[in-house]
């Protein structure tokens, strides 16, 4: 068997894979990082197949995150028409032993092996890395394609990573404003989850929705265009901005009231890096901090986000390590 582990990390819009060594701690070699669009492939396995040939390479057994529920043997990218099965894929790649996990499984995996230089704060205490030993509850969301929520329990040295569907959890307005935006985007979606607004295309329904509001109609935009046209001071792109850190910061501050992730939020997803400057100055920690009798409790809490550049990558090889069997284990 090959002692190579093809890691993957796919989202909705980009596949990205890369191989580590079980022999070496399952540490991800960065030099063979690459990403792909998810369009440009039939399946997970064609885009897996390719990445192998392309950097003529073999691998033995794979762990790959999914932005999409895992159930059983399957999975369904929740922004993407693909629908995975492990023993297919398994079969398809000849590996040994595949395992399927959610994408924010991998990024909850990732919390302990980050270093300072590979998070910004968002306010609250000081974050060090953690002993080992130390008992912690964290939380980590992330818009991208769509809301990813996910949590780490760290019990005596073992990570237990929660996988969740929380994006999908219904949005709670919290000004006038965003009543208004509710009500424009219920009579689109019907029911308006979290991710409606926090998520690429949620900065778009963010933005259309002040533009009914404002009786205009702004034309097809893409994320990218409301980020460019705030960057040259458009005025209802700013504003959208503004609302979007607000209303991010609101549902990670929920999360934590719901683990009780007293230790830390991670901020991670591919707009987090590109809006960082966005969420510091923001209203994202006021309204993250505004918990009624909680708020005290709240002040404290750091967030974190995360700028290390691999980091499904890293989680899927931290996962690799320590919940594989004993023989991903044996060089650790």
């Amino acid at each position: 068997m090959s002692p190579n582990i093809l890691l993957a990390d796919i989202g909705g819009t980009n596949a990205r894979f890369a191989l580590c060594d079980a022999d070496r701690s399952a540490a991800v070699r960065l030099e063979s990082v690459r990403e792909y669009a998810v369009v440009d492939f039939p399946s997970l396995g064609h885009a897996a197949q390719h990445y192998l040939a392309q950097i003529e390479a073999s691998a033995g057994s794979g762990v790959f995150a999914v932005a999409g529920r895992v159930a059983g043997q399957e999975a369904r990218i929740t922004n993407h028409p693909w629908v995975i099965s492990t023993e297919r894929t398994r079969a398809m790649l000849g590996f040994e032993r595949l395992s399927l996990i959610n994408d924010f499984t991998a990024q909850a995996m990732a919390i302990r092996l980050f270093q300072p230089e590979d998070v910004v704060s968002v306010g609250g205490a000081d974050w060090r890395p953690d002993e080992p030993r130390q008992a912690r509850n964290y939380a980590v969301l992330g818009p991208g394609t769509g809301l990813g929520v996910g949590g780490l329990i760290v019990r005596e040295g073992c990570c237990h990573p929660l996988e969740t569907e929380g994006g999908h959890i219904s949005f709670a307005p919290g000004t006038p404003e965003e009543i208004q935006i509710l009500k424009y985007l219920s009579k689109e979606f019907g029911r308006v989850s979290n991710e409606r607004l926090i998520s690429g295309p949620g900065l778009v329904n963010i933005h259309r929705a002040l533009s009914q509001i404002a009786k205009t109609d702004p034309g097809p935009l893409q994320p990218c265009d409301i980020t460019a046209m705030a960057a040259e001071g458009d005025a209802r792109c700013l504003r959208a901005i503004d609302i979007f850190c607000a209303v991010f910061g609101a549902v990670a501050g929920d999360l934590v009231l719901t683990l009780g992730a007293w230790d830390g939020v991670f901020l991670a997803g591919g707009l987090v890096p590109k809006m960082l400057h966005s969420l510091q100055r923001s209203g994202f920690r006021q309204r993250f901090e505004h918990k009624g009798r909680f708020s005290p409790v709240m002040a404290a809490v750091p967030v974190l986000a995360i700028t290390h550049p691999h980091a499904g990558l890293l989680g899927a090889a931290s996962y690799a390590r320590h919940a594989l069997p004993d023989e991903y284990r044996a060089a650790s």
